[in-house]
């Protein structure tokens, strides 16, 4: 919801700005459509994919912590996993278990930022910035997905966001739409009239204040008009593929990014967010919850854009992992290394990725952590080669960045 806050933020970044443009209109979709999907506060990657017959995760662990390979809801066997080892997803991640199977998702464990912060706001920046260290913040500007829409030629084109503001990821992109729910619409409070009243106030003059006011307009104008029928009402999202959404934060974003693509705006980079993350105690239950919703959301986004799935990218990433080792809150405490999902045409669906460090000791990262042995950057980089088709990306999206290969794709 567009508030007076946000508009006089929105324009005094633009005044600051080397340049004020007016908003691109809609236009063909021009190539793949990248959604990220960040889970903030840190999600247990070793509570939701981990080796169950592994001696160090069963001692560190109490079993209501672990994933078990029995008992009254054993966890989900994955095949193409590491040798030797029975690694299993979390059992209420049935609906991801089916995409991994089809080949559709694949998973990178022990991956991340290569900067070893423990800190939620720290490591969130920096992993959004597509940066290692808060030293080249100073010379890398903007969020890692402005700069993949400036590498691919849409620098002007807009973004969408299904949380309320802009990301850091699209820091800098001066033409994000964020709506973190359209089934009500998307307009100024006070719905035409208003909009009216502010159109007039802001339809002349060459100020920064007021191309940023008409940008946010248009921008609103362009979603919510393909939203309304002729009489006003919002039209019902019907999904396709007999997708149903959880009416949750992750169900609310995806089902929006959903029905944005299948406008066929031209609309290129989506951000999606799901909180709660942060289980520092009474980690069981609300862990289930979150994997659930997760899946159940990933798996309704999938049958629901199933005739579009050979040009979408999705990647779904955290901050941060969480410890080996629960604690006295039945809860894990902030971590390093953790795990990313990806979605994408050609991916090298139904395995795990990257080099699997171990949990003994001597492996883990300061004895306490998953270690890192794949830098975010790196999945990201061969995505944008692959099915993003950007190879001359990587350079100008992670600058000073060697990446290592992943095999993803």
């Amino acid at each position: 919801m567009l508030t007076r806050r946000h508009l006089f933020a929105t324009s005094t970044a633009l005044a600051l700005a080397p340049s004020v443009r007016a908003f691109a209109g809609p236009a063909p979709a021009a190539g793949p459509v990248l959604v990220s999907v960040f889970l903030r506060g840190g999600m247990d990657s070793l509570g939701i994919v981990a080796p169950v017959d592994d001696h160090d995760y069963a001692a560190c662990r109490p079993p209501e912590l672990r994933l078990l390979a029995d008992g009254d809801k054993p966890a989900l066997r994955l095949d193409g996993g590491p040798a030797r080892l029975d690694f299993r997803l979390h059992p209420e991640m049935g609906a991801l278990r089916e995409l991994y199977r089809d080949g559709r998702v694949a998973l990178v464990h022990a991956s991340g930022l290569a900067n070893g912060t423990r800190s939620h706001f720290g490591a969130q920046e920096l992993i959004e910035r597509g940066i290692a260290n808060p030293d080249e913040a100073t010379h890398v500007a903007g969020g890692w997905m402005t700069r993949w829409l400036a590498a691919t030629g849409a620098a002007h084109a807009p973004a969408f966001a299904a949380v309320a503001g802009v990301p850091d990821e699209l820091a800098n992109h001066a033409d994000t739409i964020s709506a973190a729910d359209l089934r009500g619409g998307m307009n100024v409070p006070g719905g035409k009239q208003a909009a009216a009243v502010l159109q007039h106030l802001y339809g002349a003059g060459n100020s920064a204040f007021e191309q940023a006011a008409r940008r946010t307009l248009h921008g609103i104008a362009l979603i919510d008009d393909r939203l309304r029928e002729a009489d006003g009402k919002v039209m019902p999202y019907r999904p396709g593929g007999g997708a149903a959404y959880d009416d949750t934060e992750i169900g609310r974003g995806l089902q929006s990014v959903a029905r944005v693509v299948r406008m066929e705006l031209g609309i290129r980079a989506f951000a999606v967010d799901m909180g709660g993350w942060d289980t520092h105690e009474n980690q069981p239950p609300r862990l289930a919850n979150l994997a659930g919703q997760l899946a159940r959301a990933l798996g309704a986004f999938h049958a629901d854009l199933h005739d579009r799935l050979d040009r979408i990218v999705l990647v779904v990433m955290s901050e941060f992992g969480r410890r080996l080792r629960s604690n006295k809150s039945n809860g894990t405490d902030h971590g390093h290394a953790g795990l990313t999902i990806v979605s994408a045409p050609h991916v090298a669906g139904g395995m795990m990725h990257g080099s699997w460090p171990g949990l003994s000791s001597d492996r883990l990262d300061n004895a306490v952590d998953l270690a890192l042995t794949t830098d975010i950057r790196s999945i990201l980089v061969e995505l944008m080669i692959g099915p993003l088709g950007t190879p001359a990306a990587p350079a100008a999206v992670f600058p000073h960045f060697e990446a290592r290969k992943v095999g993803l794709v």
